[in-house]
């Protein structure tokens, strides 16, 4: 099985969501962010956190390639914010 990061690694989607995202990223919240977006009153830890968001970002990837009326692109961002914020937490405590 592969690790979270190796997945994420290998996502594929639309160069604009990816740009919208990077440019997002910087201002990343964990507090603020997770809270919003997993309606959450306690923080996982970044894995569980990147797991949860892993699911919500692939269902919202089915919608959009489907052309679903309930895609919202703005969350996908945030979603997509999020995940990269995630791991670079994530990245930076396993590389201690």
């Amino acid at each position: 099985m592969q690790d979270i990061l190796s997945v994420i690694r290998q996502l594929k989607r639309p160069k604009l969501l990816i740009r919208a995202a990077r440019f997002g990223v910087d201002d990343y919240d964990r507090e603020r962010h997770l809270v919003r977006i997993l309606r959450v009153h306690h923080l996982p830890v970044s894995g569980d956190a990147l797991m949860r968001l892993m699911d919500l970002e692939e269902r919202l990837n089915d919608l959009r390639k489907a052309n679903e009326a309930g895609y919202s692109t703005a969350r996908h961002v945030d979603i997509l914010i999020a995940i990269m914020g995630e791991a670079r937490l994530l990245r930076a405590v396993t590389s201690v």
